[in-house]
Formats: structure tokens, sequence, C-alpha cells
């Protein structure tokens, strides 16, 4: 998924709800006290959070429970190593992280999309984008996703987070 909608509340709402026990993949914050903050209240229902670095030991570690692990994957990756593509117009690196573990250890790759109904509600859908990730091509798996994600961004612009500098980076 993406920062689209109201996924803090999507990732509760899930940890309430949902037999899986969610795992989170975030970026922890420099300052510690609100990063503390930060952590409390996305894990106060149950959703477990796993430092970006550790998340394929995480995930391995895992294995024996019934897991949905979160990528929200939309922000702006090192140029380096990134995936290139066009992205709402413009040439964007985009993470590759979710194509690579779950190619790894194929797992399933659900989109998950939030739409706002009116203020205060929204609706999760989910779709299933590939069963069998080991057996996509390098890039198809990023790519889906991505274009999956614009197109819920193009539907409901005004719910996607625009503050995090996205296209910071330049090809080349």
């Amino acid at each position: 998924m993406g920062h689209l909608g109201n996924w803090e509340w999507a990732g509760n709402s899930f940890s309430l709800l949902c037999q899986h026990h969610l795992y989170v993949i975030y970026h922890p914050l420099s300052h510690k006290q609100f990063d503390g903050l930060m952590y409390r209240m996305r894990s106060r229902f149950g959703t477990g959070l796993i430092p970006m670095k550790d998340t394929f030991r995480q995930m391995l570690a895992n294995r024996n429970e019934l897991t949905a692990t979160a990528f929200i994957a939309d922000q702006s990756p090192p140029k380096e190593g990134a995936h290139w593509m066009t992205f709402l117009n413009q040439e964007t690196p985009v993470f590759k992280g979710t194509e690579l573990i779950a190619r790894k250890i194929n797992y399933p790759i659900v989109y998950g999309s939030i739409k706002r109904l009116r203020r205060g509600y929204y609706e999760v859908s989910v779709e299933v984008l590939t069963e069998q990730p080991k057996d996509t091509k390098e890039g198809e798996i990023t790519e889906t996703h991505t274009r999956r994600l614009e197109q819920d961004i193009i539907a409901q612009p005004e719910t996607w987070i625009w503050s995090h500098r996205r296209w910071k980076h330049k090809k080349g």
C-alpha cells in the first residue's frame, strides 16, 4: 500500500479484526522520544513494527506464524539500487524491497487500497497481485504495485501524502 487514505487507521483496524498478526515495516525516527511515541501509537492494538533494516530477517523469524507484513512503499528510496519508472508522469525511483523479499521467500503479494468515503469514513479493499512471486519477471511486482497505487492517487489525490519529497532524486 501507500501513504493514501487513512493508512494508520487501516493498520490498527486490521490488527483488531483479522486473525493474521500484522507487521508493518517502518523507518525509526532519529528523535528518540518522538520515535517512542509513534511506536506506541502504532503498536497499541497489536501491530508489530519491524525496522526497515531488519525486514528480511524478521520475516524469516516470523514465518511459522500466520502473518501479514505491510510495506508502505511510496517514499523516495536512495537512487542507487532503486527501480526507475514513470510514476505520475515523472521519472521516479521506487523501492524494490517488497519484490526482492517476496521473490526470495515466495510470499503472495496483496495490494491494499484505502478509499475515503466521507469525513471519518474509509473503505479498505485488497487484491492479490501475485500468488507466486518466484514466477514473476524482475521488476514486474514493483511495476504492478506502483501502477495500482498511481490509479488510487489519481482517483483521490487529496488523500495521498504529498509531503514526502517523492521526486528529490533525478535519474543519472
